[in-house]
């Protein structure tokens, strides 16, 4: 209840005390009581007696080997994380209540729709949210203007110093602030008189959106004002009360000024589909009519987690291999469009890029990802090979890398080795290093919040310097026989050693066999076209594989890959 499932972080509470330390936490909470005479909340800092006892038996957390949490082996030698007895101060299993308010809170993706959920709850999690956030929204009203003047600052210093998703008064206003004031009253926690102000000023909310710009109620003019420095940011949330330019069941597309158009996804985890391709393909075609440039982002949490892999599992189990051909040519024909497009298009990765969002952003003009983007071509954990231009993509990097008089073998098998490995970078700057992203061309972004306004003066500027429509390259060079009987040797050699399974040695020989062009006799020059028919064909066979089978139900199961 503190942790994602109401937008904190993963640590929730005892959790994070465990990472920081107990003996930490104390002392802030103890120079706070003293400091805060006057302050109404002061007996929160009190110290409670099991933090007392859990201090003079020095279970401090990470640092003393336990703390809130105990991480021992059972006896079958399994590693199993202990919680503390609150009551009995003893360590034991730990059991997971199940409460109907959160099962359908973790039902919903949209956040602000999620509290929504929690705050209406019928059990104990319910009150217990309620307890907890009408006490957070009366202490946070009584300290403005006591520690802030405007209230935007304190919901920027929650969100970027405690990892909350949204603010304080950001959350209240998904709660509605009318009724919500109505029930903190009859729950005995008033907020400030100020609120209660803007309310009768006609004033429904802390935040509203006019004409595309955010602005937050001022206590002092009793009136919205525009949040400072937002002409440096697109925020996606306040073009969501216009009239989009295109929408469908999996993106929106909006026009985000000077000429250029945003599509946002918004599938589960931004899951790669049907409803997504027509978008992209839809939006593409937009652009090129009426507008300057398209950017392909999004403000949630991750860019996209990949392909639609249960909607292929499904056919691959019904033998509909007609179907998943055509689908793999959409997706195909889709990042093609996204290269050879009239226009510029940048994509915009962050968080998790994965799989089909790996190669969306492999095809775009300039690909502008934030710091934080972990980014990979995933595929062979679920038994498969990069499909959507992934593999023909790092084939044609390879061969702009060679030189004459190079030897050319280690510069593509470093590329077959990112998705034989499936190698996630754990940043934008080792993905340059690992060759998704192009050094001279491509951009990174260390504030996040950038992001969308950073892509947005990339396409501009590409349009403005006179964009030239590409076309397909017919130069590729690859190695044929030259490097499939190296790969293999490795491969084999891998598997003979125990480090591979016989299941992986057959899928990491078919990436190979598409990276190296296929069984040519010589190294050879050939088209996209050519390396994209060979991804398809070896994805394919694969998904005629039991094993793969396995690997994706598991996948869509847990989460986790297998290794059969």
């Amino acid at each position: 209840l503190t942790g994602p499932v109401s937008g904190r972080p993963k640590s929730a509470t005892f959790r994070t005390t465990d990472v920081v330390g107990l003996d930490t936490m104390v002392k802030v909470a103890s120079n706070t009581y003293a400091a805060c005479t006057t302050d109404e909340a002061r007996d929160i800092f009190k110290i409670p007696d099991y933090v007392q006892q859990m201090m003079d038996r020095k279970w401090l957390g990470d640092k003393t080997g336990q703390g809130f949490f105990k991480k021992e082996k059972d006896a079958a030698g399994n590693r199993t994380i202990l919680s503390l007895n609150l009551q009995t101060m003893e360590y034991q299993p730990q059991t997971k209540p199940q409460f109907a308010t959160i099962g359908a809170a973790r039902q919903v993706d949209d956040l602000k729709e999620r509290l929504k959920v929690l705050h209406a709850g019928k059990d104990k999690a319910g009150d217990f949210y309620r307890a907890i956030t009408y006490r957070v929204n009366q202490y946070v009203s009584n300290r403005i203007p006591e520690i802030a003047d405007e209230l935007y600052r304190i919901d920027d210093a929650m969100r970027a110093g405690f990892g909350w998703e949204l603010g304080p008064f950001e959350a209240w206003d998904a709660l509605g602030v009318q009724a919500t004031v109505a029930a903190m009253e009859a729950a005995g926690h008033a907020p400030a008189a100020w609120v209660k102000t803007m309310l009768n000023n006609g004033c429904e909310s802390f935040y509203t959106i006019e004409d595309g710009i955010r602005k937050y109620y001022d206590i002092t003019a009793g009136k919205y004002l525009p949040v400072p420095g937002g002409e440096a940011f697109i925020i996606l949330d306040n073009y969501h009360s216009a009239k989009p330019v295109f929408q469908n069941a999996g993106a929106t597309l909006h026009d985000i000024g000077d000429g250029i158009l945003n599509l946002e996804f918004h599938t589960k985890m931004n899951v790669i589909g049907a409803e997504i391709l027509q978008a992209v393909n839809s939006s593409i075609e937009i652009a090129e009519k009426d507008f300057r440039g398209l950017v392909i982002g999004n403000d949630a949490a991750n860019f996209s987690a990949g392909a639609n892999i249960a909607m292929m599992l499904m056919l691959a189990v019904e033998q509909e291999f007609d179907e998943l051909d055509m689908a793999i040519r959409m997706f195909q024909q889709s990042v093609a469009r996204v290269r050879f497009s009239s226009i510029p298009v940048a994509v915009a990765p962050h968080g998790l890029t994965l799989g089909g969002g790996c190669e969306m952003t492999m095809h775009a003009d300039v690909a502008v990802a934030a710091a934080e983007t972990y980014i990979g071509l995933v595929e062979v954990g679920a038994g498969l090979l990069p499909a959507g231009g992934g593999t023909k993509e790092l084939a044609l990097r390879a061969s702009d890398k060679y030189f004459k008089g190079d030897i050319e073998l280690p510069t593509l098998q470093e590329m077959s080795l990112n998705i034989a490995m499936a190698k996630v970078a754990t940043s934008a700057r080792e993905a340059f290093e690992l060759g998704l992203l192009r050094e001279g061309i491509d951009k990174e972004v260390i504030n996040g919040s950038r992001l969308i306004a950073t892509a947005k003066a990339a396409v501009l500027q590409l349009a403005e310097e006179g964009y030239t429509q590409p076309k397909e390259r017919k130069d590729i060079k690859v190695l044929g026989r030259t490097a499939l009987g190296s790969f293999y040797t490795g491969i084999a050699s891998m598997r003979m050693a125990g480090y591979i399974s016989e299941y992986d040695e057959l899928v990491a020989k078919k990436v190979a066999y598409v990276i190296s062009g296929g069984d040519l006799s010589s190294p050879t020059e050939v088209s996209e076209q050519y390396l994209l028919d060979l991804e398809r064909e070896g994805f394919l066979s694969l998904l005629g594989e039991r094993k793969t089978l396995e690997r994706m139900q598991h996948i869509l199961k847990t989460g986790k890959p297998l290794r059969n």
